[in-house]
């Protein structure tokens, strides 16, 4: 990496890393370049004593840099300005000392061939030191000291404040079975050297207690998880075991300065909750500290320095449910100010000003930085998340929910054009990927934003299986690709076009990854419903992700979780066959647009071109679009910009749309 000696004062003007949000012009969409930048202002983070800002700006055009702001003086300097990589995840170690990696955002995965590796630069600039080697060598020597191999990354700092140690997670891929497990290390970032700990099997997540020991452990081996507990004889406890994909079982957050654990769980509901766990009578509190009448709980724990002060959680939005009574008045004193935003408050552990950070973001703005005076109840404003985005020429989304065809509430995301009327619109049903994970919150979304920007409605349904929702959501979608979870997806198109929201004339359906895959399966299923599809990095066929040894899917995976998931090879072939778009291509008629990755390894592209070749034997509309640098999806801007520039020609050429 090559950096930069030199420090750029900015001054108060680190608003100056974007222009101001361009005017609106009501003669021209925004141009699809400004959706698809990186962002311009990221990954704030206040230091300890929150006299210091950490930020990473990047200058119009140029990489991401590491800045340090004085919060008092209003002051700040460029501390890492690189000029072959842009910085990544920045972690205060103390009140003096940072840690951070990096990322080359102009370089796809395909043409990658150096990881994040970790560095750690005193505030003043003074100390700077390599930690973790970015070449996929395991031992380098520098000075005296031998650098971390490429497989470690940060995992948590610790309670001592005055200590420049770290702990990182360093990561074993030699299994028979693919999977990896990691060791915890506690790294002084000042000298390079490390010290080692026991741990009770292959372990994939580690919680440290006050002391600074990795006190509660998670392994996972042969399709199950089990909790761990380090006790005072140095010898490790089983707290519980349980299935991979089950309801039981629970997860560790974080410790208590007692001991107990605070833990998600579904302790026999449908709902995952945060409780506390109490490892002596190994058991679960009655009732949960924090639960959500219709999402699981998903986030963590705000710590300061006698405890807990607050919880951090997804709803519809991000949220945090202050247990500190003055946190918890700064932040409703914020809200009422910004009634249209989530306000995300960051506070220092030990606030020595009266300031803290917030980054104010709703569906409609990416977000906007900015400092807080707790006592003069004002605010600084450091910059945006993204340049030249303009709120008011955004389009409105709202959560909605629909019955699927067996009962089943299905949420979704509903995106209207700015100014529309809501009636009869053009409309793309964005599907998402994985499909075990959550597809959306309350906030600016790059894709929509764009399919709205140019007059569309965009309907993105939380199908089943989609996680957040509750253990019979998830688990209602078990062996139910292109079958339930497909319908969930048509009956939520029916939804649109019921309540007159959608033209059932002008509706195409478009996807990613799982959401590739149930395009085409939509076009299969659904012939009248959809005009065309689009189809990026998407599965063409299950029997494939068996197959296909050169993916990045472990065989663990391929043993323990796909049969259950997905369906067995042998005893549920016919299903999958029937239920497969390569299997099923001759059945396509409408217009496609494929587009893949030449280095994908989730999905690698011979998923692409056997589902090419399959559908041009009878299908005379297919387009083709292959990155040959990139993986599973665009890291490059000028290929987003490419790639939805392609889509929009293809939208209003297929569904009637061109102006």
């Amino acid at each position: 990496m090559h950096i930069r000696k030199t420090f750029i004062a900015l001054g108060l003007a680190l608003a100056a890393a974007g222009a101001s949000p361009a005017v609106a012009q009501a003669q021209a969409p925004t141009p699809v370049e400004i959706f698809f930048q990186n962002p311009a202002m990221s990954g704030g983070k206040l230091s300890p004593n929150g006299r210091y800002l950490a930020l990473k700006v990047a200058p119009k055009g140029g990489r991401a840099q590491l800045v340090v702001m004085d919060v008092e003086k209003l002051t700040a300097k460029a501390l890492v300005s690189p000029t072959d990589v842009d910085i990544s995840q920045v972690i205060w170690v103390n009140d003096n000392r940072l840690v951070f990696n990096v990322h080359d955002t102009e370089t796809a995965i395909g043409d990658t061939v150096v990881g994040g590796g970790l560095y750690a630069v005193s505030r003043d600039g003074s100390d700077y030191r390599q930690l973790v080697d970015r070449d996929q060598q395991f031992l380098r020597e520098h000075g005296d000291v031998r650098m971390l191999n490429y497989f470690t990354d940060f995992l948590a700092t610790t309670n001592d404040q005055k200590s420049d140690d770290i702990f990182v997670e360093q990561w074993d891929w030699t299994s028979s079975l693919g999977t990896a497990s990691m060791n915890v290390l506690k790294l002084n970032t000042a000298t390079g050297r490390y010290t080692t700990f026991t741990r009770p099997g292959k372990i994939v997540d580690a919680v440290m207690d006050s002391t600074d020991t990795p006190r509660v452990e998670l392994t996972y081996d042969e399709g199950k998880y089990a909790v761990h507990r380090l006790e005072a004889d140095g010898k490790w406890t089983m707290l519980a075991q349980f299935e991979q994909f089950s309801s039981g079982g629970f997860f560790p957050v974080a410790i208590a300065r007692d001991g107990s654990l605070f833990v998600t769980s579904n302790n026999g509901h449908d709902k995952t909750a945060l409780y506390r766990f109490d490892p002596v009578k190994k058991a679960l509190d009655p009732e949960p500290l924090l639960s959500l009448k219709d999402f699981d709980f998903h986030g963590s724990i705000v710590m300061g320095q006698d405890g807990p002060v607050g919880i951090r959680y997804v709803s519809d939005a991000n949220a945090t449910a202050w247990l500190d009574p003055k946190w918890k008045d700064v932040q409703a004193r914020i809200d009422k100010l910004l009634p249209n935003t989530v306000n995300h408050m960051e506070v220092p552990l030990r606030g020595e000003l009266p300031v803290v950070l917030v980054n104010a973001y709703s569906d409609v703005d990416p977000g906007t930085y900015m400092l807080f005076n707790t006592a003069t109840n004002k605010f600084t404003v450091l910059g945006p998340v993204m340049r030249e985005i303009d709120p008011k020429r955004m389009a409105t989304r709202d959560f909605v929910k629909y019955k699927a065809r067996d009962g089943l509430e299905i949420p979704a995301w509903l995106t209207l054009p700015r100014g529309a009327k809501g009636k009869k619109l053009p409309m793309v049903v964005l599907v998402h990927g994985g499909p075990w994970l959550r597809g959306g919150e309350w906030k600016w979304s790059r894709d929509s934003q764009f399919l709205a920007s140019r007059g569309y409605a965009v309907l993105e349904p939380e199908f089943r299986g989609s996680t957040g929702y509750g253990y019979k959501h998830f688990s209602a979608s078990f062996k139910q690709w292109g079958r339930a979870m497909q319908n969930d997806v048509a009956d939520g198109t029916k939804w649109a076009i019921a309540q007159g929201i959608a033209d059932p004339a002008r509706i195409c359906i478009a996807g990613a990854s799982y959401g590739g895959y149930a395009t085409m399966m939509g076009l299969v299923n659904d012939p009248d419903l959809y005009k065309c599809g689009v189809n990026w990095v998407g599965v063409a066929d299950m029997e494939m992700m068996y197959t296909v040894n050169w993916s990045d899917i472990s065989t663990v995976v391929k043993k323990y979780g796909f049969p259950r998931l997905l369906g067995d090879p042998e005893k549920d072939r016919a299903e999958m066959d029937a239920n497969s778009p390569l299997k099923q291509a001759a059945r396509i008629k409408q217009p496609v647009l494929l587009a893949y990755g030449g280095a994908d390894r989730r999905v690698p592209i011979v998923h692409g071109t056997r589902l090419r070749s399959a559908l041009e034997r009878t299908n005379p509309n297919v387009e083709w679009i292959e990155y040959t640098e990139e993986g599973h999806g665009w890291s490059l801007v000028k290929n987003r910009v490419d790639f939805w520039t392609r889509v929009d020609k293809f939208l209003q050429k297929n569904m009637g749309t061109a102006p």
